[in-house]
């Protein structure tokens, strides 16, 4: 795990306060008794495969309303309508920030949605704790986010076995070669490209581009932060990407779903 930068520490230790509080009000042990009353799982890494084998760009929609490093990126904020926008316009699978400090995200955006909305979900959040990961098949999600930032080998690998446990999706995130080698171990179908560096909050495509040709054929890559244009979106396609997460970029559009079908126009 990298020495982490002071907004991506702030973000953990902040996490780590919480998860101890949500575990006092709710033990371990009495939340996954939950599990029985758990929706079934859909697809998430299927959902964006058949997309793709089907000859389309592969879209991850996300639910956003704010971020620390830009603040407030959606004022009016109704997440089924949104949900349904992105269904409208051709997302393959959505993306829901739960983080309630930094990214005024919330359990009950995803909760909701997942009643209304027939898109697998991946729970957005820093996830660092087996706690997180039980709280996301309860809550309905279809895959959960790891970030290789901000977890050991041993945690990583942890986390990842109870997911595969729980049959849920999981997305691993790098931003360099060092992370990517150790995602790479764990041999999971899909990997998230960060363009975003999580140390700076400085998001350049360069990243992507420099880490697909270490990335087997056979794995699927998700580009993630600062696709803005169809020219962003065909020079990924260029490098033989066709897979997208993208959040401020959509959720500045009254209508998010019509700029899905905007960006990916051909």
């Amino acid at each position: 795990m990298a020495a982490m930068s002071t907004i991506l520490n702030k973000i953990v230790n902040q996490k780590s306060v919480e998860i101890a509080a949500r575990k006092s009000e709710l033990p371990r042990h009495r939340l996954v008794q939950q599990l029985d009353e758990a929706p079934p799982v859909r697809g998430f890494y299927f959902a964006l495969k058949d997309c793709i084998q089907a000859g389309q760009d592969a879209v991850v929609a996300e639910v956003k309303r704010a971020s620390p490093s830009i603040g407030m990126i959606r004022e009016e904020f109704d997440p089924i309508e949104i949900a349904q926008s992105y269904l409208d316009g051709g997302a393959a699978c959505l993306s829901i920030l739960t983080d309630e400090t930094f990214f005024k995200g919330s359990d009950t955006y995803l909760q909701s949605v997942r009643t209304h909305c027939r898109l697998p979900i991946l729970r957005k959040d820093f996830i660092i704790d087996p706690y997180q990961v039980y709280e996301a098949r309860i809550l309905g999600a279809d895959c959960i986010l790891l970030i290789v930032a901000i977890l050991s080998i041993e945690a990583l690998e942890d986390l990842y076995a109870l997911a595969n446990n729980l049959n849920l999706d999981v997305l691993v995130e790098v931003h360099d070669k060092a992370e990517l080698d150790i995602a790479l171990t764990l041999r999971n179908p899909l990997i998230g490209i960060n363009n975003r560096n999580l140390h700076t909050f400085e998001t350049t495509l360069k990243t992507t581009f420099d880490l697909m040709p270490y990335i087997p054929k056979n794995y699927l890559v998700i580009t993630e932060s600062g696709i803005r244009s169809r020219e962003d979106v065909e020079s990924m396609r260029e490098h033989d990407v066709h897979a997208f997460l993208v959040g401020e970029g959509f959720m500045r559009c009254m209508d998010p779903g019509l700029r899905i079908k905007e960006l990916l126009r051909t």
